[in-house]
């Protein structure tokens, strides 16, 4: 059976959410309505992408309905470490277009605090 998974930390001012296994139609609506509620509390969000396996269009959709959310609350979404099979959906699916990617949690986290902020496309 596929599963995953979702938790959070606190990170130089950020939430860190980590996502782990595979992000699909089953688990989509779930992790936009966690981002959703993370966005409210705190709208500067990182999503650790590192142990996540999979990814469908879905998933990908839930990554920019919770980005949504963080803008609209005055922070951002950043993704940290997708692994190349999560990073070619997420091409193919277009948001790395909009989103800033980074190599890991730290460099987003680094980005996010300099003074030019974060910009679409590959970082870190």
């Amino acid at each position: 059976m596929f599963t995953m998974d979702m938790g959070s930390r606190e990170y130089r001012g950020h939430v860190i959410v980590t996502l782990s296994g595979e992000l699909d139609l089953v688990y989509a609506a779930d992790v936009a309505a966690a981002l959703r509620i993370i966005a409210r509390r705190c709208p500067r969000i990182i999503a650790d992408l590192a142990d996540l396996e999979f990814i469908d269009c879905r998933g990908a959709a839930a990554l920019v309905s919770g980005r949504w959310h963080a803008r609209l609350a005055g922070g951002d979404l950043l993704l940290a470490a997708p692994p190349p099979r999560v990073r070619r959906v997420l091409a193919v699916n277009r948001p790395t277009s909009t989103f800033a990617v980074h190599s890991s949690v730290e460099a987003a986290g680094a980005r996010a605090a300099s003074p030019r902020g974060t910009a679409p496309g590959r970082t870190g």
